[in-house]
């Protein structure tokens, strides 16, 4: 049986939604250069060798609609090149990787890119909620359930199914943090620290180079070129972070310090057989080992990564002490805090750049620049087996391990 190999990744900069670096440009224009930026890695590879192209995105509507994933084939020049859409919110372009590993392990195909994107600026209001509400009325109890409990500054979490209620699926996310807060006791000083330690470690990352070499520019519609992320910022401290309101609850815990923003990006991974690798004379980044997805309640989503990575893990026959990097997305220090407690992973091993608070999160792009960041890391640090885990919007988490090659 074939081991799926990845052989070249390239991410843009993450830009800040509506005002921020990659404001002004499409979805589809946006993702293929960073398409075409991975491919351009592997110059043997012949096009009509790729089997499919896979594009995850959160919201794929507006500007990313159409199948953006067969646009972006048209528009590489490659209208022999199928092309499909996938979304799993916030790790739509990890589920492209998984489709890409499962389709080799079955013999149904060599290459495949594995690509993601999301542009929030580009959405109908420059925000998250931006396409009109689509929401299936039976949970509209549930809403105002919720709202109720938004609104009261509730400081416990209780599963509504107890009550015989429906969870809420369509819940704000913060809300979903600000729940896991409560329900795992995640205090506020210690989510600051968290979010704080992004910052500071992604500016380290910035001054010796990491980032740059993580950063594939992007050149905008009017010539100028993008080369660094918009989020991390110089100088940050607990005091400062400290004093920041709440953003979801009158007396919440979730700050704009202790959380991600809205971003755009893209980011694509080649993953082909280690036999077609071996043909190419390539040598390949990394193999994936295994992965693994679950469901949780849509209120407490945050914890999703545990079982994710447990299942994961589980598939690789291996446990959390033999893993020696892990990227957790830090959709919020509220999520990210549990997880890696219930999970044992020590902070020294965990997200050593900085992470989502201070990068960015464009939910389709997140799942390929984490194994872009985890790869480089996994070589800046000459470690061998990696974790990629996350939360996934809706009551989900997925994880994928691999082991560096080179």
């Amino acid at each position: 049986m074939s081991e799926a190999v990845i052989v070249s990744t390239a991410r843009s900069p993450i830009g800040r939604a509506v005002k921020g670096s990659l404001a002004t440009i499409r979805p589809d224009e946006l993702a293929t250069q960073i398409v075409r930026a991975a491919l351009d890695k592997v110059p043997a590879l012949d096009p009509h060798d790729i089997d499919d192209l896979m594009m995850g995105c959160g919201q794929p509507g507006g500007e990313s609609g159409f199948n953006i994933g067969r646009v972006v084939a048209v528009q590489l020049g490659y209208d022999f090149l199928p092309g499909t859409t996938v979304q799993r919110y916030c790790s739509s372009s990890l589920q492209t990787s998984r489709m890409a590993f499962h389709a080799i392990k079955a013999g149904e195909g060599d290459v495949f890119i594995s690509a993601g994107v999301e542009t929030v600026s580009r959405y109908a209001n420059g925000n998250a909620d931006g396409w009109p509400n689509t929401h299936n009325p039976r949970f509209a109890d549930a809403e105002a359930r919720t709202a109720k409990v938004a609104e009261s500054g509730s400081d416990s979490w209780r599963d509504p199914r107890e009550d015989g209620n429906v969870p809420d699926v369509y819940i704000a996310m913060g809300q979903t943090a600000e729940n896991v807060a409560r329900f795992k006791d995640v205090s506020r000083e210690d989510m600051d620290h968290f979010g704080v330690r992004s910052q500071n470690l992604a500016e380290e990352a910035i001054k010796n180079g990491f980032w740059a070499r993580d950063i594939t520019p992007i050149t905008l519609p009017d010539g100028t070129v993008v080369s660094a992320d918009d989020g991390p910022r110089a100088g940050v401290t607990y005091e400062a972070v400290s004093q920041l309101k709440p953003v979801f609850r009158p007396d919440g815990r979730v700050t704009a310090g202790n959380c991600c923003p809205l971003n755009d990006g893209a980011a694509a991974v080649i993953i082909m057989s280690d036999t077609k690798a071996a043909e190419l004379g390539l040598t390949p980044l990394a193999r994936i080992v295994a992965t693994g997805v679950s469901g949780l309640s849509p209120e407490i989503m945050g914890l999703g990564p545990v079982e994710a990575s447990r299942r994961a893990l589980a598939h690789a026959g291996m446990s959390i002490g033999d893993i020696d990097l892990v990227e957790i997305n830090e959709a919020f220090a509220a999520q990210v805090l549990p997880s890696q407690r219930e999970l044992g992973i020590e902070m020294d091993r965990l997200n050593v750049n900085g992470g989502a608070i201070a990068v960015g999160h464009p939910f389709g792009m997140t799942g390929a620049r984490i194994t872009t960041t985890l790869i480089n890391s996994l070589q800046a640090h000459d470690k061998q087996f990696g974790l990629e885990t996350m939360c996934v919007g809706g009551g989900q988490g997925m994880a994928m391990v691999i082991e560096r090659l080179s």
